[in-house]
């Protein structure tokens, strides 16, 4: 590795290349064994044709002496996307979105004489508020005859976790997070529910897959392994039958807690709601920041006051329900900066993989310019039992701004958390919170959101 560049760990495995940073820019090193499939790539039309119908992250060329290593044949530069996103984040729809865009990239890979040789999740990420897909090394000169190599992967990465979001339960995309090379077909087979058998689909890309690995398994164990011819037809078969397949799995059942939290009124009367969101959109004009990241955003109601106004903005939540209805609304709305997110802000995404660093941290991906912490700390303080100063410094670590809601103990959503449990939150306090956090910010402004009890606060870098 040349001096002054820093590898990005999520693309250490990839013999064919690698992306880097130099001087703070980023890059990526093609190398000498993929000449052959890079030039058919862009000769072909197929680059052009994929940036074009926004499947693709575009990338221009640069002078080969920026090369990071040997062997290099070609260097790029890719459109930064500000965010990078993984598949436990997303929920159902954005993760179904992110497999119809591989199929669809897969198709047009065939229709220009090439194919994808990998169809991990991880290739692709959101940006501009749909799924693009980021390694330009994945294309390969599609090898007449063989099966599709990245069959596997993309059950593994898509159909299986996708299957039991829709059947069993929502909250099973997490496994995506254990299981970081993708869901085991077993796994996935014994974990879905009884009716599964009824959608031939699933069946056959996961129950029958799993028990055709466990059979090939044995067959290579024996040294007796054989691989047929795979004709065109049935290689566009393959890809139709697993498109059928996502297209049909229904959105996943279940209650949501949150879903109708703004809708209740038992905390809001509509005039202190309108009064909130005045506050909320005139700080945000105040402060203009160029990243807003919403944490127990719900389904993005106040996330979408800074979206609209061209901000790009995350809306984290743990409820995978509302992250879903939140993107599918700024997916109807074609609202190219909010980003909706499944994240539990008590255990976050943290840097997983090897070393610990291909897949980073949440904190490790900001800080924001201004953090939105609303209706959300009494949860964290009396629900999880985390004390004020230790939640206002995950704040500071999040966001140089911050506005937050307190809510007093008198209200009706905190006296709910403290049903049937002692009072021992004397720390609770208005006088306490706004000591906590003078420490660790400037106190810029404060509101009383009308008819509620409840405060709004402006906290900026002190």
């Amino acid at each position: 590795m040349n001096p002054g560049t820093e590898l990005v760990a999520a693309s250490f495995r990839d013999p064919h290349g690698f992306v880097f940073r130099r001087d703070s820019v980023l890059y990526r090193q093609v190398n000498e064994v993929h000449r052959p499939h890079l030039d058919r790539f862009t000769e072909s039309g197929l680059y052009d044709r994929l940036v074009a119908d926004e499947l693709l992250v575009a990338h221009e060329d640069v002078d080969l002496s920026l090369a990071a290593a040997p062997d290099a044949c070609r260097v790029i530069r890719p459109e930064e996307i500000p965010f990078i996103s993984y598949p436990y984040e997303w929920s159902f729809s954005m993760l179904r979105d992110a497999a119809l865009a591989t199929l669809r990239i897969q198709e047009l890979a065939l229709d220009h004489g090439m194919s994808l040789r990998d169809a991990t999740a991880y290739n692709l990420t959101f940006h501009k508020g749909r799924p693009q897909f980021l390694d330009t090394t994945s294309f390969e000169i599609l090898p007449e005859g063989r099966p599709w190599v990245a069959y596997r992967q993309f059950c593994q990465h898509f159909v299986a976790p996708l299957a039991l979001m829709s059947l069993r339960d929502a909250r099973l995309g997490q496994l995506s997070r254990l299981y970081i090379d993708g869901v085991p077909l077993d796994l996935a087979s014994a974990l879905l529910p009884a009716r599964a058998r009824a959608k031939p689909g699933v069946a056959l890309h996961i129950r029958m897959h799993a028990k055709s690995q466990r059979r090939h398994e044995a067959d290579d164990a024996a040294g007796s392994g054989k691989t047929r011819s795979f004709s065109a037809n049935a290689f566009r078969g393959m890809i139709a039958s697993l498109r059928k397949t996502i297209e049909r799995l229904d959105q996943p059942a279940g209650a949501s807690a949150w879903r109708t939290y703004y809708h209740e009124s038992d905390h809001y009367s509509a005039e202190a709601a309108e009064r909130k969101e005045a506050v909320v959109r005139a700080w945000i004009d105040e402060v203009g920041p160029r990243t807003v990241w919403d944490l127990g955003a719900n389904t993005g109601r106040f996330a979408r006051l800074a979206s609209r106004v061209g901000i790009d903005t995350l809306a984290l939540d743990v409820d995978p329900f509302c992250v879903d209805e939140a993107y599918r609304t700024a997916r109807a709305e074609n609202d190219e900066h909010l980003l909706p997110l499944v994240q539990d802000l008590t255990n976050p995404s943290t840097g997983i993989g090897w070393e610990g660093r291909e897949r980073t941290a949440l904190e490790d991906r900001g800080p924001a310019d201004m953090v939105l912490a609303l209706a959300l700390i009494h949860h964290l303080a009396i629900a999880n039992n985390i004390p004020l100063a230790s939640v206002l410094d995950e704040l500071a670590r999040l966001g140089r701004w911050v506005i937050v809601e307190f809510v007093p103990k008198d209200d009706p959503k905190v006296q709910l958390l403290m049903q049937n449990r002692e009072d021992v939150f004397s720390e609770y306090t208005m006088e306490c919170f706004e000591t906590v956090a003078g420490a660790r910010f400037r106190i810029q402004h404060r509101a009383a959101v009308t008819d509620s009890g409840r405060t709004l606060y402006l906290l900026g870098p002190r």
